[in-house]
């Protein structure tokens, strides 16, 4: 009973709760129709409204007749108000623009004060609301600016529309009202019009700006018209010159005007009294002062992401040549200000591509976000940017260094003060056309001299300046060619700035420059980037210069300064290895020495080309080789360096016996020498002489490559097929080894050709037609660098540019292939350097970028750029013609060729075991040396045989023959007699293997079977079986051995040994 209860006393609260929840309910839905209802009526009577008061501003804009003698200033204030009270960005862009143009109308209004829009801000009532508007409406017209395109016919005349809105209400210079009488009052109008524009400040004028103006004009063309560029420019100033320069307002100038792409350019082309108007205020004096403090320098900086620093710097370059007077003045604030921007952009510069990087057509991979909006205006920059670096600002900047004392002749100073078009760029051909003048200097060999105080004021302008110009080929990195070129392009900055250096310091030269290694002060990282930018400039200079400039026209440099240029770089190359420098060297300090390095090998490499230095020039005589060798064997890492960077500073014997020790080591490491212990693993091959070409290629191409380098020995088989007699303990392989190298270069073969003039080898263009030749030039290779290997010398010229490629430089920065020409055919040359030199139109000698040459009966076209046979040769382009030409012949044509032999030659030559010899050297490694043959070293380490010995008659007449009744070249025919090489070996014939002997020969070369009892005895006793008179001496070359009759008279054995080595009698091994 009482459960039964309890329940239905439940349910009843249940019912009556959700009664009271279905009535709260209900309020709220009825609640939420009324709001809903009260929402929707506010909105449809909100529509209602606003289609009238559109409907009264319609009927207001099109009212009957064009003339505004309806439409009072009142009612044009009240449509505005009411257009603005409703206005839609979108919907109302036309009627917008209708009122733009109404208000304008009613400005050109004459003598109708109640008709003119502005007469509203004298009234008392609405002045304050009519300030309100205007600034309302301006912001609409900024607003319509930042969407408009200006290369759209139909956008370009709303631009000039709103436009024309700012330019009148921002100055009362077209105000009417306020002429005569009320003159009085312009000034409270120009106040009222400094509001409104410190409003539209606020609210982001200048960024507005901004965006017409790079849309306008950073593209190749812009599309901006004088007017409207007129007009965007005196916008901008206004707001600058009213608050009479203040630093916030340069920074938004500096910031959002400045820093659109080649402006001061566009302005110089299309509106030049703009510019007149920045130099009636000075601002690029303000500019440079505003950013020569390093804080705000830096701010602007960081606004500007890279790209946009990059204009602004260009357009300060650009403005500064267009204004003499202020860049005299403010060198030091410009060339600061430079350094800072430069400097900033910078840190963002990055050598390699990644993730973070972006590529920058100026500065190339960035880590800043770049703006490939701006890519189209690159070329405008790039144009700006050369200021910097062109005629017109150099002599400026460096008016202290040019100003020095070399004097030239009246002729090549007039045509240095000629004029120079700022807006001309720097092209390559009138770098060569002014450098192929005769330079006239008459000057003294500048030498160190010292006397110049480093603290000084023009020393530390010089500093800046050089500072300036390396941070702009470090940030600059894709027009880094373009800047050197600039900075050669005087003949006399160069060595007037050489001049400088030596000036500097007490003794001047090498001992300040090396005090600055060592001191990390602002003062001597300035003096040493005067000392890199110079280093840069001048191998530039020398890189692209050709012989005859360089030896015979002298231009920028005399000889004998390159001679003391050359001195001063070797040792301080040489001092920054010796004493640790480089060792632990990195960032500037490392790039000094790249860059000082350089400029050294480019002189050096010249000169081992064709010299102008004296004798032992390149040697330091205070670096014992003893020293450095106990260095190399105990791992110290200076001497390493110096093998490395500058191994021409060791005598060339020393560095030869260096290659032979390591060639040593290796052999012992590989154990390829005998030992007690164990004896090296011999390879033995059977070659048959009528084909020792073909058998030595198919056995010993087999070989892997340590085998090639360990004990080779060889078996003839002679035409009979029977093996030959003989042991082979070196010597017949030698003979092998100096067969096939004599049958590879025959270029009879057609694997090697010969250059006209000197007969020196190269591959043939033309192997190709051998089947596999690229496996034989790489076997060829193989055999050449066994026999280097094994000192075994031999006599192949090679030609010299052949050789650089074997030594790997042709992979340099720095090599130029129009140097070498010369090596592979000097008349070809000629003819090229000839078209450089050509003065007038190129185009006229019919050339085109191709070769034709004549292959086997057939003329071949080469076409040396894609599409080239249709290109003619023409001023612009022959300059890189010739070097396109250069590269062709002396790479292109035999790269696969190359390539093999090189593959072949460092499988047994290690490549830096050769990196220490110039190309000269490495002939005289290949070949011997090309001094005259030591008699006396030779009578040293002959060997006797047969009975002979030092005190002979035979012996003593034959080197008396050789001392006294031979000429050099007989002497020379002799040892080619008896070794097959006509140059002795380079260390001595202490290091000829097998060392020359000599034996006493009593029967012919068939019947010779050695030296028995008798013989010896008969020998040594001079004992004649019968008289020699008839017989010529002959020689085994194999065994470097010279079989001598025992002749009875001094007279007999001259006339038979200058006849045999005239026919060059050898022998068959038998």
């Amino acid at each position: 009973m009482f459960s039964a209860s309890q329940s239905s006393r439940a349910q009843f609260l249940d019912k009556a709760r959700q009664a009271r929840e279905e009535r709260r309910e209900q309020k709220e839905r009825d609640r939420a129709a009324v709001q809903i209802q009260a929402l929707v009526r506010r909105f449809l009577c909100r529509c209602w409204l606003q289609r009238e008061i559109r409907r009264e501003v319609d009927d207001f804009l099109e009212a009957n007749g064009p003339g505004p003698g309806k439409r009072t200033a009142l009612s044009i204030f009240r449509t505005s108000r009411k257009l603005l009270f409703v206005f839609r960005f979108r919907n109302d862009k036309e009627r917008f623009e209708k009122l733009c143009r109404c208000i304008l109308n009613s400005l050109d209004a004459e003598n109708e004060a109640k008709v003119w829009y502005v007469s509203l801000a004298l009234s008392k009532d609405l002045t304050l609301l009519w300030i309100k508007q205007v600034k309302d409406i301006l912001w609409l017209c900024c607003e319509y600016l930042k969407q408009l395109k200006p290369d759209i016919l139909q956008d370009s005349k709303l631009v000039n529309l709103h436009l024309t809105m700012l330019v009148t209400f921002t100055d009362t210079s077209t105000w009417k009202i306020l002429r005569g009488k009320e003159e009085a009052l312009r000034p409270a109008m120009n106040h009222i019009c400094a509001n409104i524009m410190g409003h539209l400040n606020q609210k982001g004028f200048y960024s507005v700006l901004q965006i017409l103006l790079t849309n306008g004009l950073a593209r190749s063309r812009p599309s901006l018209s004088k007017g409207t560029l007129t007009a965007v420019f005196s916008l901008a100033l206004r707001p600058v010159v009213a608050a009479q320069f203040s630093d916030n307002l340069l920074r938004s100038f500096l910031i959002h005007i400045m820093s659109v792409p080649a402006i001061v350019t566009h302005l110089a082309t299309l509106t030049p009294e703009r510019l007149a108007v920045i130099d009636s205020h000075d601002l690029l004096r303000r500019f440079l002062l505003f950013l020569s403090y390093e804080e705000q320098c830096r701010d602007v900086c960081v606004c500007l992401e890279g790209s946009h620093t990059l204009c602004l710097l260009g357009n300060l370059i650009c403005l500064s040549s267009l204004n003499d007077k202020v860049l005299e003045e403010e060198t030091t604030r410009f060339v600061s200000v430079l350094i800072q921007m430069l400097s900033y952009c910078q840190k963002y510069v990055s050598q390699k591509k990644s993730n973070l990087t972006h590529w920058h057509p100026v500065l190339g991979w960035f880590s800043q976000t770049v703006d490939y909006g701006l890519n189209e205006s690159m070329p405008l920059l790039t144009k700006q940017l050369q200021h910097l670096w062109g005629v017109h600002l150099i002599r400026i900047l460096f008016s202290d260094v040019l100003s020095k004392k070399l004097l030239e002749n009246p002729e090549a100073a007039h045509a240095a003060a000629a004029p120079t078009s700022p807006q001309n760029s720097l092209p390559m051909k009138s770098l060569f056309k002014r450098a192929f003048q005769k330079s006239a200097s008459v000057r003294n060999i500048l030498k160190p001299v010292g006397g110049k105080r480093v603290d000084s004021a023009e020393v530390q302008k010089v500093c800046s300046l050089c500072v300036l110009y390396q941070t702009a080929l470090t940030t600059l990195t894709q027009i880094r060619l373009q800047i050197l070129t600039g900075l050669t392009y005087l003949d006399d900055l160069l060595p007037k700035l050489w001049a400088f250096i030596c000036e500097l310091g007490p003794q001047g030269g090498l001992k300040l420059f090396l005090e600055c290694l060592n001191n990390d002060t602002e003062e001597s990282k300035r003096l040493l980037a005067m000392l890199m930018l110079f280093c840069d400039c001048s191998r530039h200079l020398i890189t692209i210069l050709d012989d005859i400039e360089v030896y015979e026209e002298q231009v920028s440099f005399k000889l004998e300064e390159l001679v003391t240029i050359s001195s001063f770089l070797n040792s301080f190359v040489f001092k920054m290895i010796w004493d640790g420098i480089v060792e632990n060297a990195k960032g500037e300090t490392l790039e000094l020495f790249h860059s000082v390095h350089g400029w050294l090998m480019v002189l050096y490499e010249r000169d081992c080309r064709r010299r102008f230095a004296p004798e032992d020039h390149w040697l330091r005589k205070d670096l014992k080789p003893s020293l450095l060798f106990q260095e190399l064997d105990k791992d110290r890492k200076r001497a390493q360096l110096v093998l490395q960077y500058t191994p021409h500073v060791i005598p060339h014997k020393n560095r030869v016996l260096l290659f032979r020790n390591m060639v040593t080591k290796e052999k012992e490491k590989l154990g390829l020498v005998e030992t007690s212990s164990a004896s090296p693993h011999v390879t033995h091959i059977t070659i048959r002489r009528s084909r020792m070409l073909e058998d030595g290629y198919e056995q010993l191409r087999q070989l892997s490559q340590n085998a090639m380098k360990g004990v080779i020995r060889v078996k003839f088989v002679n035409d009979l097929g029977v093996d030959e007699a003989g042991i082979d303990q070196d010597g017949v392989f030698k003979e092998f080894l100096e067969e096939i190298i004599k049958k590879v270069f025959d270029p009879a073969l057609n694997l090697f050709k010969t250059t006209s003039g000197d007969e020196r080898l190269y591959p043939s263009p033309t192997s190709y037609i051998h089947e596999n030749y690229l496996q034989l030039f790489e076997f060829v290779g193989k055999m050449l660098g066994k026999a280097v290997y094994e000192g075994i010398v031999v006599d192949v010229p090679f030609a010299s540019f052949f050789l650089s490629q074997l030594l790997g430089h042709h992979h340099s920065i720095f090599y130029s292939s129009v140097d070498e020409l010369p090596s592979l055919d000097s008349e070809f040359y000629k003819n090229l350097t000839s078209i450089k030199r050509y003065d007038g139109d190129t185009s006229d000698l019919g050339l085109t970028l191709s070769y034709d040459e004549d292959v086997m009966g057939q003329l071949v076209c080469h076409e040396l750029v894609p599409g080239g046979k249709t290109m003619p040769v023409t001023n612009e382009n022959k300059i890189s013609y010739i070097h396109l030409m250069a590269h062709f012949r002396m790479h292109t044509q035999i790269k696969n060729q190359t390539a093999a032999f090189i593959s072949g030659f460092r499988s047994i030559i290690k490549p830096e075991w050769i990196r220490m010899f110039s190309a000269p050297e490495l002939q005289r490694l290949i070949s011997g040396d090309n001094a005259e043959i030591d008699l006396e070293d030779l009578k040293k380490h002959t060997v006797y045989y047969g009975g002979f010995h030092g005190s002979h008659r035979v012996i003593i007449w034959l080197w008396d023959i050789l001392a006294n009744d031979f000429s050099p070249d007989e002497r020379a025919m002799f040892l080619k007699f008896v070794t097959s090489c006509s140059r002795p070996p380079l260390l001595g014939f202490a290091y000829l293997k097998p060392p020359f002997s000599i034996r006493c020969v009593e029967v012919s070369d068939d019947q010779d079977t050695g030296d028995t009892l008798g013989s010896v005895l008969r020998g040594f006793f001079t004992i004649r079986k019968k008289e020699p008179g008839g017989r010529l001496p002959t020689s085994s070359t194999c065994f470097n051995l010279l079989k001598l009759p025992n002749y009875s008279k001094k007279s007999v054995l001259r006339e038979k040994l200058r006849y045999a080595i005239s026919m060059n009698t050898g022998f068959e091994l038998s």
